[in-house]
């Protein structure tokens, strides 16, 4: 029989035959490693304990104490587990996919009635019987006619389909959880006692088209989640439940600041309140901007597909763009435009009017433009993805040895928003070369290299996303961290040696000769909208005070108080404060309850004594203790607050 040779973890190697087993090499190594091992990785690939190992390899065993491969396991196991159980209340109801997905599983289901809360209580805890049953998990390879014989006898035409669907005449890997049966590629579990009975939970129910295509069955996808403990689990839950609590859309409606209605959907309706965040954000990045050095612009919404052709957006990004047509009357034909998705095609045309000398470069042209991009109404999600938006976009036009410098001059300028803005922590992710790409590859050479150059130039720890760069040139994208650990993909930084080319941009060096510049694409926000977002999740709406819509309520505990709180109220405006009057005929407790659901971040209450004494009483948002002060001192405090921390 053939020998095999397989290196293990720590540099040894054996010699086993040929067709060897991860369990049978687990046994061979110690009695107690085979009984604890799940699974294994060979030559980096997840291996099934079951699987025989036919050439020379590495080989790693893995246990419960490895995380990422128990997880994966345990989160594969419970989709086939609540699968089962489906099948089993419910043995009318046709199965097609249950994946793994993060912190946890899904699998959609075709069933006449709709799933209830109701029902997934029930589910989980037929799902705890098949765990405590402890079923063997196993697994044969079958051929394709013999599989299709197979779900065509028990009527699951969904998985006939799969397989009719899967390239080539390969044989295909069957898995039997006890008495039932899926087809899947695996890797499993050795029985259905090892997923952890108390560390996984049923979330909702959602709707799903089978393939992803609207045109064919709706099914009902039930989603849930699975870790390797309990504790975990209890972690993940009150994780949920404090972004619950923070979600914006939520925040939204208590605080006034927007709305969306189905008249214009993923189109935001800005409330006063909202707008005000918006403005006080726009005008702080317009000053960081200025002081940069960039110059700003304004570019139609509205361009002809002509420009969208030769920028290649017509053929690569049509379907999400927003086509119109119209009569030109004096030329007596139909005429195509869009609304643009982007700005970029039109700042070249900017940079295009004149002659443009090495000595202009680089030329840095920045818009706070409005774009509007076909997103599918299933994933709209509030301010975080909208059809309608406004990017902080700006391009920077200069040569490839410019490259680095500006790179280096943009992360430190990200870097100051990013911390006035709440965000003190956030990762650079270098995407390189992929495989389809325009320019040569010195050129590419150059621009990977001068990004990571000014990259270390600010600091030290970035991520490479090999193959993952633009066609047109590599990219850096910078990930938020917020107060809760999640994180936001927001701002991002692109070389592109492409569309200067197609859109004819071109500068006279130092030679005489025209040169076609370097575009460089880069925003820090992303979008207004999607950034204010992610800033009020971070704060729980309670945003510093500089960009707080409603900065002070002067609230009257009597109704002899009011014309005093009227006078303290215009007063906090003269000095620039956003300040209102509540001279309401309500306790003062109730005042201050609902201004604090409001996220108010000053409460100024005013009785008889304090119109006596000349002063205030202030209450700090979501601190109990008040503090009693003379009118000219809160007004001089509060108005060093309200100062942008770029103008401190």
């Amino acid at each position: 029989m053939a020998q095999i040779s397989l290196t293990f973890p720590d540099g040894n190697s054996r010699d086993y035959a040929a067709g060897v087993t991860p369990a049978e090499v687990a046994e061979s190594i110690a009695s107690s490693l085979a009984k604890k091992a799940i699974s294994a990785s060979v030559n980096g690939a997840h291996w099934d304990l079951s699987w025989p190992i036919e050439g020379d390899a590495e080989i790693a065993i893995h246990t419960m104490k490895d995380a990422e491969p128990a997880l994966e396991l345990i989160r594969h196991d419970c989709a086939h587990i609540m699968a089962r159980a489906v099948q089993e209340i419910w043995p009318e109801v046709k199965v097609t996919i249950g994946p793994v997905i993060e912190n946890g599983f899904y699998y959609d289901f075709d069933r006449a009635e709709p799933f209830t809360p109701e029902d997934l209580g029930v589910i989980e805890a037929k799902m705890k019987e098949i765990i405590n049953r402890r079923d063997p998990v196993t697994t044969e390879i079958w051929e394709r006619d013999r599989a299709i014989g197979f779900y065509k006898a028990n009527n699951e035409p969904y998985k006939v389909e799969l397989i009719e669907s899967i390239p080539g005449d390969e044989p295909l890997r069957m898995y039997w959880h006890g008495h039932w049966q899926d087809l899947c590629r695996g890797p499993h579990l050795q029985h259905t006692g090892q997923v952890p009975a108390d560390a996984f939970k049923l979330m909702k129910v959602a709707g799903a088209y089978w393939r992803g295509d609207s045109n064919r069955p709706q099914l009902q996808r039930i989603y849930g989640v699975a870790f390797q403990n309990r504790d975990q689990l209890k972690a993940h839950m009150t994780f949920l439940e404090e972004a619950e609590k923070r979600d914006h859309r939520r925040l939204g409606r208590e605080m006034e600041l927007f709305h969306f209605q189905e008249e214009a959907p993923g189109m935001v309706f800005w409330h006063p309140n909202g707008w005000s965040i918006y403005r006080e954000l726009e005008d702080y990045m317009r000053r960081k901007l200025t002081r940069a050095g960039y110059q700003e612009i304004k570019t139609p919404q509205v361009v002809d597909r002509k420009l969208w052709e030769a920028s290649g957006h017509w053929d690569k990004y049509r379907e999400n763009m927003y086509i119109t047509e119209i009569d030109e009357e004096h030329a007596n034909e139909k005429r195509t435009n869009a609304l643009k998705p982007m700005n970029c095609p039109c700042h070249v045309q900017i940079f295009n009017q004149g002659i443009k000398s090495y000595r202009d470069l680089p030329l840095r042209l920045a818009e706070f433009g409005s774009c509007h991009r076909y997103e599918a109404h299933g994933a709209l999600h509030g301010l975080m993805r909208v059809r309608g938006f406004t990017q902080d976009d700006a391009h920077i036009f200069c040569t490839e040895d410019q490259i680095e410098a500006e790179c280096a001059r943009f992360i430190d300028l990200l870097s100051s928003i990013y911390r006035d803005t709440g965000f003190s922590e956030f990762d650079i992710k270098l995407s390189t070369r992929p495989e389809i790409r325009v320019g040569s590859d010195e050129i590419w050479d150059k621009a990977e290299s001068a990004l990571e150059k000014a990259i270390l130039s600010v600091r030290n720890d970035y991520e490479i996303d090999p193959g993952e760069g633009a066609f047109y040139g590599p990219k850096l994208d910078f990930k938020l961290t917020d107060a809760i650990g999640r994180e936001w993909q927001c701002g991002t930084f692109q070389a592109d040696f492409n569309l200067p080319g197609r859109l004819d941009a071109n500068y006279i060096g130092e030679d005489g000769a025209k040169h076609r510049p370097v575009m460089l694409h880069r925003a820090i926000l992303g979008s207004f909208e999607r950034f204010i977002g992610i800033m009020i999740e971070n704060y729980s709406g309670k945003l510093p005070f500089w960009l707080a819509p409603r900065q002070v309520v002067v609230a009257a505990i009597v109704s002899e108080a009011d014309d005093y709180v009227r006078e303290v109220t215009q007063r906090l405006k003269e000095a620039g404060i956003r300040a209102e009057a509540d001279i309401r005929n309500e306790k003062i407790n109730y005042k201050v309850r609902e201004h604090s659901v409001g996220k108010v971040p000053v409460i100024l209450a005013i009785g008889r004594k304090e119109v006596e004494d000349r002063t205030v009483t202030l209450r700090r948002l979501g601190e109990k203790q008040t503090s009693v002060l003379p009118v000219d001192q809160i007004i001089a405090d509060l108005t060093d607050e309200a100062i942008p921390p770029d103008l401190k």
